[in-house]
């Protein structure tokens, strides 16, 4: 038996109130993913070393492969013990409750301004190139039209949010799913950062965070289903720990603080935390500018 360290407070509740069965959907060496026959959602169950997020939950264990968890390996509840086949069983009776919960937007741009410079020049220095960021050079043709593609319409989309134009800003927006290389493709890493950006509260995007269903609701069938489950909780403001800790620091005048928490960010995946980070920037920016205060 494996104790849960912590997890995620819906995850918790699902599991909890009411009949939770399903089937492994994916696996990984570090994660697997269950998708829930009641409702249809995908739950991640992940090692020691990861940090918690929306429908997550953390394990006592470094690695999955000694457990030779496979997909469509049968999943069920039964009391606080969740089962995977007869493979693991999942003790939740004392898991710490996690829950993802936005800052609210500051009061000193000062210091948001600052910080968005510094967290800039980082990105430039030590982000992965291969995704948004461009700073390698394509191995092949099709490689570097996926790039040109994403810089394009990033730019776009940015262009559109600079100036306030939220409506049409959207199409650029939905241009972006799927695009890019990655389990989680690049475009969908940054509109998961961007879609943080609008779930701030009192922040000038808030009243237009209905930007985000906008987008979601062309995502189902423009990427894949693990990438569509981080839009779909991004969407309503629901982030992975890290990017938590990112907002936070972004919003305090602590460089040392500020640094650590995005290199935790741009370590994950091969170029997903340097995505996630540019569309934090690039929702940062716009969210000044809408508020009538140059960036």
């Amino acid at each position: 038996m494996i104790i849960a360290i912590s997890g995620d407070s819906d995850f918790i509740k699902d599991i909890n109130n009411s009949k939770f069965t399903g089937f492994v959907h994916s696996t990984f060496n570090r994660t697997f993913n269950i998708k829930c026959f009641e409702n249809g959602n995908l739950y991640t169950i992940a090692c020691r070393k990861l940090d918690n997020g929306p429908n997550t939950l953390i394990i006592n264990v470094d690695n999955m492969k000694s457990k030779k968890i496979a997909v469509n390996d049968p999943v069920r509840v039964v009391k606080n013990f969740l089962f995977i086949g007869d493979k693991l069983t999942i003790s939740i009776d004392k898991v710490n409750i996690w829950e993802s919960i936005l800052p609210t937007y500051p009061n000193n741009m000062e210091i948001l301004k600052r910080n968005l410079v510094k967290m800039k020049e980082h990105i430039n220095i030590h982000g992965v190139g291969g995704g948004i960021q461009k700073n390698v050079i394509p191995q092949n043709s099709f490689e570097a039209e996926v790039s040109n593609m994403l810089q394009k319409r990033t730019l776009l989309l940015y262009n559109e949010l600079l100036n306030d134009r939220i409506s049409s800003a959207l199409p650029h927006a939905v241009s972006l799913l799927g695009l890019g290389p990655g389990l989680t493709p690049s475009g969908d890493d940054f509109l998961t950062g961007l879609f943080s950006i609008f779930n701030i509260k009192n922040s000038p995007f808030y009243p237009y965070r209905s930007f985000c269903e906008g987008v979601l609701k062309k995502a189902k069938t423009l990427t894949n289903d693990i990438s569509y489950m981080t839009l779909k909780k991004a969407a309503i403001g629901k982030v992975r720990e890290s990017i938590i800790s990112l907002l936070n620091s972004l919003f305090v005048e602590d460089d040392k603080d500020l640094i650590l928490s995005l290199n935790k960010l741009l370590n994950i995946g091969s170029s997903s935390g340097t995505d996630i980070a540019l569309g934090i920037v690039f929702g940062m920016e716009a969210n000044i500018r809408a508020g009538g205060k140059a960036c």
